[in-house]
Parts: structure tokens; C-alpha cells; sequence
């Protein structure tokens, strides 16, 4: 627990930096922050670390990328417009986690392909407005045709930007998995029974795990007066403030040695 939590709040500390200098401080690119969402990642990547998965993420990424051991520096470079490759925000990668190109979805249909060429460990990160694309639920059946060690992992948020769940579909994406032939189950982020302990031997595997993103979709703005699982979790940490303030003072000495704006 204190490793998941020292990974989620230096998660929360570098979305706090991103948040602060975006757009005046030299961010003019988009940005998805991740905040209130890091413990899907923090937790999973605690748990599936030793597998050595490939990981592919989507927009939201952030928390992954830094979660699952992406370079902090080449992360800000790419936000203040160093000459990383990773094409802003939203399309972060390097080594073997995979960023997103920007079409709904997309990750998911390439993570299964990549899983069957590879046959190794694979997570894929979703929202749960991009389960709702064709080739998403495509990839599902052919993960569990071929019963593929792959993880879907879905965060959701109940927002296709603004647009809530119910509005936009009446199905279940975890019976629809179950249709499909795939063990899935429900979380919430909590990191205490989001704990997985099932290993890629029993994989295809989907999660849906319901969240809540602090900022708006896009940009730094606040969608409301919403629950944090920061501060919930950080009740039952011990010396919870002094991580807290150990995580700012790594993301201050990043952002002072990386940035070129």
C-alpha cells in the first residue's frame, strides 16, 4: 500500500505542476490530466509490474505512463515542446508502453493484434465511452477466441466528455465480455479491492473500474466538487503529508531540470 500510494501521489503532484502552468507557464499543447483517476494505474502496476506486460494507454495517460516506469523528464519535454516524438498529451509512448494516436478506441484493437503476434502480457487502458466502438467490441471476442493474455482495463469515469453513461448506452460492458466468452469482473479505484491477484495465466480478462476525473475532459478546468480517492486513501497511510510533499519535491526538481519553457 505505501508503494501504490508513493506512485499515486507523485501521480497527483506532477497533474497538480500541469494544472498550474497550463496555459501561462509554457504548455500550449492539450492535455488530459489524469487526476482522481491514478490509482487505477498506481495499483496495477504494483501488482503486474514482475509480468513485464506491454502497455498501451489511451488519452487520459498520464498516470500510466508514470506508473508503469515512462521517463518523467520526457514527459515534460513533450508538454513545453521538446523534440520527443510522443506528439503531445494525449499520444505519449516510449519503450514498451504504447501511446494513444487520437481515434477513439484505437488502442484496443492494436493491443489485441500486438498480444497475438506476441503472445505476451498485455494491459490496454479504455474509457468507457471508447468500449462503446465497433472495433472495441470486436477485439473483445477476438481476445477471448484465441484466449489471449491480455487485460482490458476499463476507467470509467461516466463521461464521454460531458455526455453521462446512461445517456449514451443501456448495455453492460462486463456481460458483454461474458457474452463474448471472457472472465470480467467490477471496482471501484480503491486500491483494497482493486488489488489484483490474478496473474496473465488466466487471462483474457476485462475490468471495469468506476473513477472520477477531477478536471475537464480537456484542459485544466474543474468539473465540480467531486470525491477524491487521494484523500480518502491518504486517511489510512501513515506519514501520508510527508509523501505527499516527498512526490512535489521530485516533480519541482523535474519540471526545473526538463522544461524548456
Amino acid at each position: 500500500m505505501l508503494e501504490i500510494y508513493r506512485r499515486a501521489a507523485l501521480c497527483r503532484a506532477f497533474e497538480d505542476e500541469v494544472y498550474r502552468r497550463f496555459p501561462s507557464k509554457g504548455i500550449t499543447c492539450p492535455v488530459y490530466l489524469s487526476s482522481g483517476q491514478e490509482y487505477i494505474a498506481a495499483t496495477l502496476s504494483c501488482c503486474l509490474g514482475p509480468y513485464n506486460p506491454a502497455v498501451f494507454i489511451q488519452h487520459r495517460n498520464h498516470a500510466q505512463y508514470l506508473c508503469f516506469g515512462g521517463d518523467m523528464g520526457h514527459l515534460i519535454r513533450e508538454l513545453t515542446g521538446g523534440d520527443t516524438g510522443m506528439q503531445g498529451s494525449a499520444s505519449i509512448a516510449d519503450g514498451d508502453i504504447f501511446g494513444h494516436d487520437g481515434f477513439m478506441g484505437s488502442q484496443v484493437p492494436i493491443a489485441t493484434g500486438y498480444c497475438h503476434a506476441t503472445n505476451r502480457p498485455t494491459i490496454c487502458f479504455l474509457g468507457d465511452a471508447a468500449a462503446e466502438e465497433d472495433y472495441v467490441l470486436a477485439s473483445l471476442g477476438w481476445a477471448a477466441t484465441k484466449k489471449l493474455p491480455i487485460l482490458f482495463v476499463v476507467e470509467d469515469n461516466d463521461l464521454a466528455i460531458l455526455t453521462k453513461k446512461e445517456v449514451r448506452r443501456h448495455w453492460d460492458i462486463c456481460r458483454v465480455a461474458n457474452g463474448f466468452g471472457m472472465k470480467s469482473w467490477r471496482s471501484f479505484d480503491d486500491p483494497f479491492s482493486l488489488e489484483l491477484k490474478y496473474g496473465p495465466e488466466t487471462w483474457p480478462l476485462l475490468i471495469n473500474v468506476r473513477t472520477t476525473r477531477l478536471y475537464w475532459h480537456a484542459g485544466a478546468g474543474k468539473d465540480g466538487d467531486y470525491f477524491d480517492r487521494h484523500a480518502e486513501v491518504a486517511k489510512s497511510i501513515p506519514n501520508a503529508d510527508r509523501l505527499d510533499q516527498e512526490a512535489r519535491n521530485i516533480v519541482e526538481a523535474a519540471w526545473a531540470r526538463y522544461a524548456t519553457r
